[in-house]
């Protein structure tokens, strides 16, 4: 039965409506956390005898906090990343199994109701348990986020990766022609890893109105990174990317930058540190083959000076290497709670990994060291980091102190807020005046 077109524009209008939701905050949110709670007490009385009571409840509990237990050990051993979990995470991930240990052994000889309702409680307690973990870092704030779906603004590349002439005219000079978009877009690109072989995954391009226009000013690039474990949609998804620099845009003629997220990890888990060794060719794909699918495809700004890099936590970290390595490539970087070092959890293992123990070879590349051996004049370095984020925090400061003292211009600021998309969003959205002054945009 075909719906009517009244019918397709409700339906259109309430589909808008929730993907729109937020989940870290708000309704949605409140009702997953009770959503959890109601769905574990369900579970737990799903039976009313004794035996259940005294011994398959103890029983599940036992099995999912070894599995816990388990999954503790493996991030210890295994170090997908080298970033220790805050105590909520293992929190509701323990809830989570509970829920699922408890739906196991409840399931047994349960009638085809109960089942139907232990089933529903568990699907219950294990989206409220995600959806706390998430709550955490929020690299999922509304519910299209967490689906994956299609950014709102997204366009084929081919419609806009075109070859119009870019004006002569400068950015303090220009104006807005008629008929220039309102708000920007957002493109998924493939940039080859000609040179370095890196297997990077498909990347993301903003583009601001003013790129989009019949006379396409020379905008500066800015280059923003994604942290470990992550994709190139990072910034996209937790960041609201393009909702902050549309609205930046709006009240600067259609002026904003143009943003390349590249991938700098090479697979959701994987951590090749952002430089040449043993893991893989990072630093060159992204100062060398990144800024020539740049040069090649986008009609942007040739002069490097109004070019940065920016990145959060593994990304933030990524963003001071290329930096300090390419300064004459990436003279501005923008660090979100960057690490002061790349690590994979020990230098013992960091050396093993990359240069096979030869720690000549990583001091080498590595920040610091690069920057008590240099001067870098030159260099400009906006640093945010959360109020609440003491692992992170101190690193900031040391490495605030470190450009500093190496004649870097440094900006520095905390924002309330822990090792997360409170921090990360907020702190790139009030780098923007200063981003503007270094690239070379009206602010």
């Amino acid at each position: 039965m075909l719906l009517s077109i009244e019918e397709d524009i409700v339906l259109s209008h309430l589909w808008r409506w929730f993907i729109g939701l937020h989940l870290v905050s708000g309704a949605l949110y409140v009702t997953l956390v009770v959503v959890l709670f109601v769905g574990l007490a369900a579970l737990l009385v799903a039976h009313r005898d004794r035996r259940w009571f005294t011994r398959r409840v103890p029983v599940a509990v036992l099995v999912a906090a070894v599995l816990l237990g388990i999954a503790q050990v493996v991030l210890v051993v295994a170090k997908p990343f080298p970033d220790g979990l805050p105590w909520v995470v293992p929190l509701w991930i323990g809830l989570g199994l509970l829920g699922i240990t408890l739906a196991v052994a409840g399931w047994a000889r349960a009638r085809w109701w109960r089942r139907a309702l232990i089933a529903l409680a568990l699907v219950g307690v294990v989206l409220g348990a995600a959806n706390n973990v998430n709550a955490v870092y929020q690299p999922y704030p509304t519910v299209a986020a967490a689906l994956q779906l299609p950014p709102y603004d997204q366009v084929d590349a081919a419609d806009v990766l075109t070859t119009d002439a870019v004006s002569s005219t400068s950015l303090a000079d220009w104006t807005p022609p008629a008929g220039m978009p309102d708000t920007g877009a957002l493109t998924q690109v493939t940039i080859p890893a000609t040179a370095s072989g890196f297997p990077a995954r498909p990347a993301w391009v903003y583009l601001p109105p003013a790129y989009l226009s019949s006379n396409r000013p020379a905008l500066p690039v800015l280059v923003l990174l994604g942290g470990q474990p992550g994709s190139p949609r990072d910034w996209i998804d937790g960041g609201q990317l393009a909702h902050r620099l549309d609205d930046w845009a709006a009240e600067h003629h259609g002026l904003a930058p143009v943003v390349v997220m590249p991938d700098d990890l090479g697979g959701e888990g994987s951590n090749p540190l952002c430089m040449d060794s043993a893991l893989g060719k990072a630093d060159t794909y992204l100062s060398v083959d990144v800024p020539a699918w740049i040069g090649a495809n986008l009609q942007v700004d040739t002069d490097h000076a109004h070019w940065a890099v920016g990145g959060f936590s593994y990304g933030g970290t990524c963003a001071l290497q290329l930096a300090t390595n390419h300064p004459d490539l990436f003279p501005t970087i923008f660090d979100a709670s960057g690490q002061r070092a790349p690590t994979l959890g020990s230098t013992a293992d960091t050396l093993q990994a990359t240069f096979g123990g030869n720690e000549a070879a990583f001091d080498a590349v590595d920040p610091l060291h690069l920057l008590a051996a240099r001067q870098y004049p030159d260099l400009h370095a906006y640093l945010v980091v959360g109020r609440g984020d003491d692992q992170y925090r101190p690193q900031a400061e040391e490495v605030a102190a470190a450009l500093k003292k190496a004649g870097a211009t440094v900006v520095s600021t905390a924002l309330p807020g822990g090792h997360s998309w409170e921090v990360w969003g907020p702190g790139l959205e009030g780098a923007l005046p200063w981003l503007a002054q270094q690239l070379g945009l009206p602010s």
